[in-house]
């Protein structure tokens, strides 16, 4: 991965890292549409095992987002987070302070029926933050496309609020 230029602003520890993601709801996932790039908005869940992050994601099983999928599962992921601005004096001096993840990995569509679930059920954990069993109905089950990003390498960037000089 290309090094990032503001050093100072890379997140390093993967425990904040994953805190980052914890606190962020929606995912971006980009994608390549032959040469055009094409990129989509989605709640995910995620795992973190063995110094491996895979997300979790779910839709409708055809429209254009499976048939670019299909084509090139190699996708690239953003979300972000901790949003504020800082006013200044100076117009030019404005800032945003933000936190925010950015990766790279390929995507797999799931078939296994309990592997549909447990991505499901990663799913519904991290938007609703409750830890429990959850159920689905096959007939939804079958309705429903789930697949998962194998993470290869992701990084973290934050600008935290400028401290004020005495």
């Amino acid at each position: 991965m290309q090094k990032m230029r503001r050093v100072d602003r890379e997140v390093i520890s993967i425990e904040e890292r994953l805190a980052i993601i914890d606190k962020c709801k929606v995912c971006r996932l980009a994608m390549c549409d032959g040469d055009r790039p094409y990129v989509i908005p989605l709640n995910f869940g995620y795992e973190y095992n063995d110094g491996v992050l895979t997300l979790y994601f779910h839709g409708a099983h055809e429209g254009r987002k499976i048939n670019i999928l299909k084509s090139n599962n190699h996708v690239c992921f953003e979300m972000d987070g901790e949003h504020e601005l800082t006013a200044a004096e100076n117009d030019c001096e404005y800032g945003f302070n933000f936190a925010s993840i950015i990766g790279f990995g390929k995507l797999e569509f799931i078939e296994d029926k309990n592997e549909k679930i447990r991505g499901l059920s990663l799913l519904m954990k991290h938007q609703t933050g409750e830890d429990r069993e959850f159920f689905f109905e096959d007939a939804r089950l079958n309705a429903t496309m789930v697949c998962k990003v194998r993470v290869e390498e992701f990084t973290g960037k934050r600008r935290y609020k400028p401290q004020h000089r005495a």
